[in-house]
């Protein structure tokens, strides 16, 4: 999703359907506030979160929106699908308007789903150059050894993509279990390394992204908003 900015004169005259010099007399008269500021400027940039008044008519009033949604197994990461449900399905009682899944998972991958109407924000999680962490625990079909740890560590190539991964920590937490800590997100990463040795993923779990721990209360399916300090830990560029 793409932030949404633009001339204030070009977002009036198009909502209003009259011309820009009639927005500039608007102008004139001082009939628009914008973040409750009266605007002078026609060339002013505003954003889709931009509060726009003309003559005590709202024209833009979009809030950002953040939320953490513990996605059960067989829920879509998308905001429209025939076959599935949607992670956006299981926000009830949310307007749902230019709301977008910022890191997706897997139809049958749980845990932390980040949920947003802020493009720039979603898209300062997801940059590559940010290397956000994500951790995951993984359960697999056959027992774990030593030898995972440092085959994780050093990477490895992908030769379809001819790519070699960036070095993943991996820490065994039992013998069939694993906690793994990736900062990208290649097509189906952590099935793919483990499928070096031959040991399917059995579930996979995410339970951080960055600072943005899953919070422990949320069942599968529920979800609260983000705090001020967990939107904040997401530095934006």
């Amino acid at each position: 999703m793409v932030s949404k900015r633009g001339r204030l004169d070009q977002f009036i005259a198009r909502t209003l359907q009259i011309s820009k010099k009639a927005v500039r007399n608007l102008l004139i008269d001082n009939k628009v506030l914008v973040n409750g500021v009266l605007a002078k400027s026609p060339d002013l940039q505003i954003d889709e979160f931009t509060h726009v008044e003309c003559n005590g008519v709202v024209l833009r009033q979009y809030e950002k929106q953040y939320f953490m949604l513990n996605k059960p197994d067989g829920v879509v990461s998308a905001t429209i699908d025939e076959q599935h449900p949607t992670a956006l399905s299981l926000l009830t009682g949310v307007d749902h308007d230019m709301l977008h899944v910022a890191g997706r998972l897997d139809l049958h991958s749980t845990g932390l789903l980040l949920v947003t109407n802020d493009a720039k924000w979603s898209a300062a999680l997801m940059a590559p150059q940010n290397k956000v962490a994500k951790q995951y625990i993984v359960t697999l079909a056959n027992p774990i050894g030593d030898d995972y740890i440092e085959a994780f560590a050093q990477g490895m190539y992908f030769e379809y993509e001819g790519i070699t991964t960036l070095p993943a920590q991996l820490t065994i937490l039992s013998s069939h279990q694993a906690k793994v800590v990736l900062r990208e997100g290649k097509y189906h990463q952590i099935k793919r390394m483990f499928g070096r040795f031959r040991n399917p993923v059995v579930a996979l779990h995410r339970v951080s992204i960055g600072e943005i721990v899953l919070d422990n209360t949320l069942l599968p399916g529920q979800f609260r908003s983000l705090t001020k300090a967990e939107v904040d830990c997401i530095i934006q560029h």
